[in-house]
Formats: C-alpha cells, sequence, structure tokens
C-alpha cells in the first residue's frame, strides 16, 4: 500500500492536505520513539535501542546557510550527506530559516517545501534521520521586515503556521528524528520592554531569539511554556507522531545568574525529551556533567550541540565518556569538509576541527556505521 504523503497546498488562503508519491528508499527506516525506559530511543517498529549520534549541518565551509545554496548546488548537498554518513554519523541536524519558509504571515512557500521534501528522500537515500531545527533567523539581513514588525501574539501564530507546514510536509516520513521548534530560545529577564527580536550576534550569525519583547509581569517560564504549548500543538494537528523538542542553552537550569527562563522541570512536559547545548571546557569537564544532570527530569537528553571549542580533543572525548550515563545522543558539527580535507591544515582552527571529526569518527557507533 504506498504510504500517504502530507503536502501544504495554500488554495484560497486555506491549508489542505493532498497524497503524494512516496518517498524513495524508505522501506529500511523505522520511525524513532522514545523508549520504554524513558530515558533513551528506540526504533518503532523493532524495538533496538537507537542511540543518537549526529552533527549539526548548520552552514558549508563558507559560512552559507543550507537554503543559500540547496537549489543553485544540489549536488553539493548529496555529497555532504554521504560524507555524513561515511563519518558514521545516523542524525543531521538542519536549521531552516522563518524567512526562506514563509511569505507572509499566514503563507508557506510552497517552493521550499518542496524542496525540503527532497531533502527527506535525500536522508532517506542515506538512511539518515533529520533533526528539523525551525524558526532560523541566523542572518538577520534575511529576516523579513514583516516578521520583525509582529506583536507577540501574531509572531507566535507566524511560528505556527511555519511548523504547521512544515509537520505536513514531513509527517509520513520514517527519516525525521525530531522537529527542534527553536534553536536557544530565551525569554529576556529584565522588566523593561527589549527592541530586538534576535540575541547578540555570534561568527556573523544569531543563534539566540527572545520569544517576547515584554513580559508584562508575567513569570519567564510561564512564557516560555506556553510558547512551546502552542507550538506543539501546530505540530499535532497534522503529524502526531514525530518526536518535539527544542534546543536549550545550557545557562537555561534554575541558578542564580544568567538564565534563559526555559526552566527544564517548568517548560518541558509537552515536550518527548530535552535537547541541551553543552561546549565543555578545559578544566570544568566536573561542572559540565553537572549541568548536564540538571536536565534530565524524566525524559531522554539529547546534547544538541556539543564540541571542542572550549576543551581539547582528547578533553571531549572524556566529556563523551562521563555523560553517557545521562545522555541518549550527541551531535556535533559538520561543514561541509570530510576529515582528508583538514589533513593539510593552513590554520590552527582547521587542524582543531580536523581533529574533532576523526575522533567523531572513530567513535561512532559501530552499528550505525553501513
Amino acid at each position: 500500500m504506498p504510504r500517504r504523503i502530507l503536502m501544504l497546498i495554500l488554495a484560497a488562503g486555506t491549508l489542505v492536505a493532498a497524497d503524494l508519491p512516496p518517498q524513495a528508499a524508505a522501506a529500511e527506516m523505522e520511525f524513532i520513539r522514545v523508549a520504554d525506559d524513558k530515558h533513551s530511543f528506540a526504533l518503532a517498529e523493532s524495538g533496538r535501542k537507537f542511540v543518537v549520534w549526529g552533527v549539526n549541518y548548520d552552514h558549508d565551509e563558507t559560512g552559507r546557510l543550507l537554503e543559500d545554496y540547496w537549489e543553485a548546488e544540489w549536488p553539493k548537498v548529496e555529497e555532504d550527506f554521504a560524507e555524513i554518513k561515511a563519518l558514521g554519523a545516523n542524525v543531521v541536524r538542519i536549521h531552516l530559516q522563518v524567512g526562506k519558509f514563509l511569505d507572509a504571515a499566514d503563507k508557506p512557500r510552497a517552493s521550499s517545501l518542496e524542496r525540503l521534501g527532497k531533502l527527506l528522500a535525500l536522508a532517506e537515500k542515506n538512511q539518515l534521520y533529520l533533526d528539523l531545527t525551525g524558526l532560523g533567523c541566523y542572518h538577520k539581513q534575511d529576516v523579513p521586515a514583516w516578521y520583525d514588525e509582529l506583536d507577540e501574539q501574531a509572531r507566535w501564530q507566524a511560528q505556527a503556521v511555519f511548523w504547521e507546514a512544515v509537520a505536513a510536509q514531513c509527517a509520513a516520513s520514517p527519516a525525521v528524528f525530531c522537529y527542534d521548534l527553536m534553536n536557544e530560545p530565551v525569554v529576556a529577564g529584565g522588566n523593561r520592554p527589549g527592541k530586538d527580536w534576535l540575541g547578540p550576534g555570534f561568527g556573523g550569525k544569531h543563534f539566540v531569539q527572545y520569544i517576547t519583547l515584554d513580559r508584562a509581569g508575567r513569570e519567564r517560564p510561564d512564557v516560555a511554556r506556553a510558547w512551546i504549548e502552542k507550538l506543539v500543538a501546530a505540530i499535532r494537528k497534522l503529524d502526531k507522531r514525530h518526536l518535539v523538542t527544542v534546543g536549550l542553552v545550557d545557562w537555561s537550569l534554575d541558578r542564580p545568574g544568567l538564565t534563559s527562563g526555559f526552566v527544564p522541570q517548568k517548560v518541558c512536559e509537552p515536550l518527548d525529551f530535552v535537547a541541551v547545548h553543552i561546549y565543555p571546557e578545559t578544566g570544568k569537564l566536573d561542572k559540565a556533567i553537572e549541568t548536564l544532570r540538571g536536565f534530565a527530569i524524566g525524559k531522554p537528553v539529547v546534547i544538541e550541540e556539543t564540541f571542542g571549542l572550549k576543551c581539547s580533543t582528547e578533553d571531549w572525548g572524556k566529556f563523551v565518556d562521563a555523560s553517557k550515563p545521562h545522555a541518549a545522543g550527541w551531535v556535533g558539527f559538520y561543514w561541509g569538509k570530510p576529515v582528508a580535507e583538514y589533513r593539510e591544515a593552513k590554520t590552527i582552527g582547521e587542524a582543531i576541527t580536523g581533529a574533532w571529526l576523526a575522533e567523531f569518527e572513530r567513535r561512532a557507533p559501530k552499528q550505525e556505521k553501513q
């Protein structure tokens, strides 16, 4: 029986579902679910344990975002996915920009959804699962003016439209590991209304976003919980099967000092698992593990971003080993260049990245390498 593929069609302002041909090479892939132990993941049909070992494919070697080249340079995307598979990864984290998927607050862009469908087919062909992280505004110059002009409720509604469209496109594909609502959302801690939806830039990109400009007397976790509930509900209208999470900064715990407002114990109940971003520091590995334990709230925990940014490759490996009792997966980075191309590194940064990739490949779970 052919599988039902859901696709959004904009007709007189109404979103409807339609049947499309089945994706290629999906027969051997199984959907992923939370395991019965509530600490790990399992393949839905066979019940075999699934350990996340993935990479963030957030930009290429020149800093371009995926949507900047996935139409004109599709063979590059195919090549990169093959290289990611060769590293032993089983998950690829994709970052989708809101400005590329919405032409207006209520109008998904059909061409981008079609390209996402092509990416699903590529993932299925390579037997790779996608962590689809949405609502990106990484390049400030690409954020539509109309989007920034929306008030909180209208912005949240536009974000719900984004996720309904993505969920409709992806619902039938087993190649989706999860939907990540947003990369590193924050509820501002001050009482004065803010003016900018984006946090400070890093390396020419804005990875942190505020979900409100004015708390209006509300508790920060209450704002975060309401936002999560709205977007999860939008996804569940069309996809009740795939896992949902949100990418949290490691300073989300309810501790003195800098916090995001997304306190795991208070906001993560509507999510299927917890995703946290941790970059261990040399001499502070114990602190990183202590932080990781703070995100253990009775759901699987995935370290969705990790890399030897603040420590040696050796220390990063020690962190991975020490985190195994607490984590159900690890997601590093891949920026369009395989290990071999780093062997003649010309900069310290290239040498560090090459050494880390080699260690990532060495540690890949044997059962995932085909």
